[in-house]
């Protein structure tokens, strides 16, 4: 088994020939998925029918569960010790399940060749502490959708990457000198309109590149004295200046780039389809701005997870490497729009490859510009503290006071954890 296992791994990259068990054995394999979009679902059934032609003694069983209760009922399963082989889930919970026992680690059964693979941001994100629990086969992107004949007209400088970026200050003149030609004055696009954790994957970036953060990362890091730390209050008060001076729209329909109300907007890969369509060649895709000495970029979406009760560990990763293929990771990002995980199929990709309309969001994840979420099981409640406060901010209140109430109700979550200690040592 050892040794079949090392030729399903060591050829991710193309044709493996997959070893069968004994006559009459036949392996199981079950998997949760999040229901997602038609496409998705489409995509990973075909991918599994796929898996099994090549492994006709394995019996793969495939669950859908709806995304809005998926986490309630991955815990409740856990809790009845009914969790499948293989999971799936939300970047903002592998650290809670990682740091509750419910995964194994990945590192020692994991090939170097298909780590190395990996774009940098699917290991940093499916990492907890010393540990790879999570992978993902496609990763997001984040930046800012702008309209070139507008952007053109009004004598801007266009950014060619993610080493030139506008600065806070050029960013804020680019504003005015934008809003002076147009009707209402509103020119940017903030989506306001979404809700949850929008607010953080979106605009801790820019707390990042002014030098503050959502927490302290140092082990057993607390949110007081970062998140209301002067550089992260200088980077809201920032954004709370283009909303006070009528440069952002609401966007209560959705539509306002679409339809040309704003000449530029805050988004990610999901945007594209729409914005292509509505735009055409006038589309650009740029760079977040800086507010410090770097830009900052968002990362993050849906992995999979090998589970603690998982009954045949090397079963579920070969599942893992075959959903890692190349023509694999294409389908799926071909399916949902998102960023390839892996090197080789970033290169073979039409939109994220060299030349690719979204080759920004794969140079910004290949190149150390994103960064990952806070790697903490305090991750759900360090999002939903900096939403209420960024909707706080918005509508008036003092950015000082706004983020220093989001740190202390963090730093009471995290405190009545006992920073959350290992598994293990919570125990004794």
């Amino acid at each position: 088994m050892a040794l079949g296992l090392i030729a399903l791994l060591s050829g991710c990259g193309g044709d493996v020939a997959q070893p069968n068990g004994p006559a009459g054995d036949q392996r199981s394999l079950e998997i949760w998925a999040h229901a997602g979009r038609e496409e998705e679902r489409r995509t990973l059934e075909a991918q599994i029918d796929r898996f099994r032609a090549e492994r006709p003694e394995v019996r793969v069983d495939l669950t859908w569960i709806p995304e809005g209760s998926y986490n309630g009922q991955v815990q409740a399963a856990a809790l009845a010790g009914r969790l499948p082989d293989l999971l799936e889930f939300d970047g903002p919970y592998l650290y809670s399940y990682a740091w509750q026992g419910h995964l194994k680690p990945l590192d020692e059964r994991l090939p170097e060749r298909l780590r190395k693979d990996l774009l940098p941001s699917i290991v940093a994100q499916g990492t907890y502490r010393d540990g790879l629990y999570g992978i993902g086969t496609f990763d997001s992107g984040l930046g800012l959708w702008g309209n070139r004949a507008r952007l053109q007209a009004a004598g801007a400088r266009i950014p060619d990457g993610p080493g030139d970026v506008w600065s806070g200050d050029e960013f804020d003149a680019l504003l005015e000198h934008l809003a002076h030609d147009d009707p209402d004055g509103q020119v940017l696009d903030l989506k306001l309109n979404y809700t949850g954790e929008w607010f953080s994957y979106a605009f801790s970036p820019l707390l990042q590149s002014a030098g503050g953060d959502l927490v302290d990362r140092a082990p057993g890091g607390l949110a007081s004295g970062t998140l209301d730390g002067p550089e992260s209050v200088a980077a809201m008060a920032a954004v709370q200046s283009w909303i006070r001076r009528g440069r952002v729209d609401p966007n209560l329909d959705d539509a306002a780039f679409a339809q040309g109300r704003v000449a530029l907007a805050w988004g990610g890969h999901w945007n594209f389809p729409g914005y292509h369509a509505a735009l055409g060649d006038d589309l650009l895709l740029l760079p977040l701005p800086r507010l410090g000495e770097t830009m900052v970029t968002g990362q993050g979406s849906w992995q999979w997870g090998i589970t603690r009760r998982a009954r045949d560990p090397e079963l579920a990763l070969a599942f893992i490497a075959f959903l890692l293929r190349p023509e694999e990771v294409l389908a799926m990002s071909e399916a949902n729009g998102g960023v390839p995980a892996t090197r080789s199929a970033v290169q073979k990709s039409q939109a994220y490859g060299p030349g690719g309309p979204l080759r920004l969001f794969a140079r910004q994840l290949e190149e150390g510009y994103a960064r990952p979420r806070p790697r903490t099981p305090a991750y759900p409640v360090i999002s939903d503290a900096f939403a209420r406060a960024f909707q706080d901010i918005r509508h008036g209140a003092e950015p000082v006071q706004a983020l220093g109430w989001a740190a202390r109700r963090i730093d009471r979550e995290i405190r009545d954890n006992r920073h959350y200690p290992d598994v293990a040592e919570a125990a004794r």
